[in-house]
């Protein structure tokens, strides 16, 4: 049965002060770096026959320290573009702007230049299609919060406005046996849970 193994990754510098980042090219913390690590031996115990990893240096960082530095760079994996909200701050986007930025969160908004909801499902199915048709039973994708909930939306009809946010150096699992998609694992850590991991 094939399995997809969603790996978000470790914290980033931008995610540790709640920094909008969106395909921003920001590297990993230095607790980003130890999640990751300390994720290897979880993702390790299923064995992919194929990684595949966002172009996006904390991604790409993430899928290395997870013992995978020749991981394939993917770059439908790319976060979602945020446009114009790219290097904000959550907090002042939240007090200046609630209603989008609730949108935003929910897939019916997009800031000035930013990526719509439905291209980025698409764009992040795209993805997904080619893990699920390739010839490897698990397929390790490293990538970003928001692509793993526009996967969850792509193959599970789960909308974004029913996920919490993805937590870092998490791990999903999608599997598709020859009945409907299922979501087997969701947000796995080797420490507590994050759930309110900024985006």
């Amino acid at each position: 049965m094939k399995r997809i193994l969603l790996v978000r990754h470790g914290e980033s510098e931008w995610n540790a002060i709640r920094r909008l980042q969106g395909q921003a090219d920001i590297e990993l913390s230095e607790r980003g770096t130890q999640q990751a690590r300390a994720l290897a031996p979880m993702v390790a115990s299923f064995n992919p026959g194929l990684v595949l990893t966002s172009d996006l240096k904390r991604a790409a960082n993430t899928a290395a320290l997870l013992g995978h530095e020749d991981a394939v760079r993917e770059p439908l994996l790319r976060e979602q573009n945020v446009g114009a909200w790219t290097g904000m701050e959550i907090a002042q986007l939240i007090e200046d702007a609630p209603g989008a930025y609730a949108g935003w969160r929910a897939g019916t908004f997009a800031p000035e230049n930013g990526e719509i909801w439905a291209d980025f499902r698409a764009r992040v199915t795209s993805a997904l299609d080619k893990a699920i048709s390739a010839e490897a039973e698990t397929v390790l994708m490293v990538c970003h919060g928001g692509v793993i909930r526009a996967a969850l939306d792509g193959a599970l009809g789960l909308p974004p406005a029913r996920i919490i946010p993805v937590g870092p150096a998490s791990l999903t699992i999608l599997a598709f046996p020859k009945s409907e998609p299922r979501l087997e694992v969701f947000n796995a850590t080797t420490f507590a849970p994050v759930i309110d991991a900024p985006d």
